[in-house]
Order: structure tokens, then C-alpha cells, then sequence
């Protein structure tokens, strides 16, 4: 019971936000990725405030950049044709409504956070082992996709066990909220 109450809350207390929290594990291990604001609200289920106060925190913080889309949109407008101006002006319009956030890959605490953010992982899988234990007795179990910091894996999690498909759903969707992204598993 010990590994649940360490891994549930250790970020949130650490760094003070779920919603904080979130965000770090969405831009840290993803770190190619750029999101915009609604975009980020939807996927992390959270309200569109909450995410714009705390990338602010973070692109002050130097955590994240932010990016207008200023290349994007000058591209577009030398465009000479009156058809394509008519057509791309609308595009601009869309994408002066994006700002577009990602993570500075040079920030001088980028590897530090990003191994604190994996390492929550590792206890958010234990935990799960623990919840799994309470319902089953499974013959093997084997985390690794996002566990061990591999986004290309087939399978997150992979369970040798004779379980009620019902339980495991429950034990699989709580561990995705806690996670913060979708689990891949294989029974």
C-alpha cells in the first residue's frame, strides 16, 4: 500500500499542480511533439484556463517555448495567386487562433525533470502491479513501453493471468489517469 501513496500524489507534491503534472508528462515524453491550448484541454480532460496558466508558469519557468506560427503564416501570405490569397487567408485566420507549445530541449534541467517524470511512471506501473495482485494471481507480467521510456512498443503492459476482463478494464483505466496517456496491454 506504500507504492500507491507514494506514486499517486509524489509529482502533484512535488510540483504542486495536477494539472502542472500533466502537462510535464505529455511534453517530456513526448518531446518532438507541439500542442495548442484546446487541444492540450481536450486531451488531458482539463479546463482551458488551468492549461494556460500553467504553460505560462512553464514557458516562464524556461520548460517550454511557444511558437505563433509568424513562419507559417508568412509563408502562406506570399502566396501571388488571387485564388490562394482568398483560400489562405482563411488559414491564416485558423492559425492566428494557435499558439503552439513545446518543450525546450535545452532547458539546463530538461534531462533531470524528464528522468523524475519516467521514474513516476516505473511507480504509477508498480502500483498497478499491486491493484492487479488484489484481483488476480497473475503467472507473469511485463511493463515496458512507455514504463521504460519506449513510445514505438507494441504493448505497454503485457499479463499472463486468468482475470475478468471487467476488473482488468477498471485496474487498466486507472492506471491511464494516473499515467496521464493511453496503456497499450496485452492478456
Amino acid at each position: 500500500m506504500l507504492i500507491k501513496n507514494i506514486s499517486k500524489n509524489m509529482l502533484e507534491k512535488l510540483f504542486g499542480s495536477k494539472t502542472r503534472v500533466k502537462l510535464l508528462k505529455i511534453f517530456l515524453l513526448n518531446p518532438d511533439q507541439k500542442y495548442y491550448i484546446r487541444q492540450l484541454a481536450r486531451n488531458l480532460k482539463t479546463q482551458v484556463n488551468s492549461i494556460r496558466r500553467e504553460l505560462n508558469n512553464l514557458e516562464d519557468f524556461g520548460l517550454l517555448i511557444s511558437d505563433d506560427n509568424n513562419s507559417i503564416k508568412n509563408d502562406i501570405l506570399s502566396n501571388k495567386s488571387k485564388v490562394a490569397k482568398k483560400k489562405n487567408k482563411e488559414e491564416v485566420k485558423s492559425l492566428k487562433e494557435k499558439k503552439y507549445y513545446g518543450v525546450n530541449k535545452d532547458f539546463i534541467l530538461f534531462s533531470e525533470i524528464k528522468t523524475l517524470i519516467i521514474k513516476s511512471q516505473i511507480l504509477a506501473g508498480k502500483s498497478f502491479i499491486t491493484n492487479l495482485k488484489e484481483v488476480c494471481q497473475p503467472k507473469f507480467i511485463l511493463l515496458g513501453g512507455i514504463f521504460v521510456n519506449n513510445e514505438n512498443a507494441a504493448t505497454d503492459v503485457l499479463i499472463v493471468a486468468d482475470i475478468k476482463q471487467e476488473k482488468l478494464i477498471s485496474i487498466i483505466s486507472n492506471l491511464e489517469i494516473e499515467l496521464g496517456q493511453e496503456v497499450n496491454f496485452t492478456v
